[in-house]
């Protein structure tokens, strides 16, 4: 299962039928759950640890230590899910002890090819990051987002649960839950309707999202307004109450 030209330092550990193609590198301190296949020419670097059923492909660097000047070699980790798809030239950083010391990936996400995830990001589960897409540091990316290609992430920016940037979308500021942007900078464009029918949304759950968009976008209110307006709404819809969470959570201020 490890090809005879792989390198594997001795101390890293890896369950029994995990593949390595040749000419990768696996450091120290990484771990590397069952079913995941590294392919050929991968650099996985530690702390890293890798979960289940993960396909690796070529030329990509996984756990390397970060860009951010401030790092001074401390002992920061990757941790990534299980499931996931990352493809040729991917580049995953470790964390930083500015943060919580941890770059983080969820499970069942896909990774197109040149996708960057800097120090400290959180990257949920069932998300979809295409082709160029840059992620900074701290960023949060929700549940089932999706990143046209590429897409490039400011330093802190939240996107929340099942938001949708369009190709070259460069985001400076909060995408709120389920929102749908376009632009430099980034601006709103509705609610990603088809996307929640597929995932099996109800209507009548659709329609009242769509609503509490127009209460954040198209009534003229502050977000401090609209928050204080939808507050009644969420404590009855559960899809309402994540829109209102994303708001809650924003630290730049969101998209306009």
């Amino acid at each position: 299962m490890i090809d005879s030209r792989a390198i594997v330092d001795p101390t890293a550990k890896l369950a029994d039928n995990v593949e390595v193609g040749p000419f990768s590198i696996i450091g120290p301190d990484v771990e590397i759950d069952e079913g995941t296949v590294i392919g050929p020419h991968v650099i996985v670097r530690g702390p890293t640890k890798i979960g289940k059923n993960n396909r690796i492909f070529q030329f990509t660097s996984i756990g390397e230590e970060c860009q951010d000047k401030k790092y001074a070699g401390e002992p920061t980790t990757l941790v990534i899910g299980d499931n996931n798809v990352i493809r040729e030239a991917c580049t995953f950083h470790r964390g930083t002890v500015q943060d919580n010391g941890t770059t983080v990936i969820g499970s069942n996400n896909l990774f197109m090819v040149n996708v960057h995830v800097a120090h400290d990001a959180v990257v949920g589960d069932n998300c979809i990051l295409a082709n160029d897409t840059n992620v900074a540091g701290h960023v949060r990316v929700g549940d089932w987002a999706i990143l046209g290609g590429a897409t490039q992430v400011h330093q802190f920016c939240m996107i929340g649960a099942h938001a949708m940037c369009g190709a070259g979308t460069v985001v400076l500021k909060d995408i709120p839950a389920y929102v749908m942007s376009q632009g430099y900078p980034a601006t709103p464009h509705g609610i990603n309707s088809e996307g929640l029918r597929r995932r099996g949304f109800e209507a009548d759950t659709i329609s009242r999202i769509k609503s509490a968009y127009k209460t954040v976008y198209r009534k003229g209110l502050t977000l401090a307004e609209a928050k204080e307006a939808l507050d009644p709404v969420a404590a009855e819809d559960p899809g309402v109450a994540v829109l209102l969470e994303s708001l809650n959570a924003a630290s730049r201020g969101i998209i306009r």
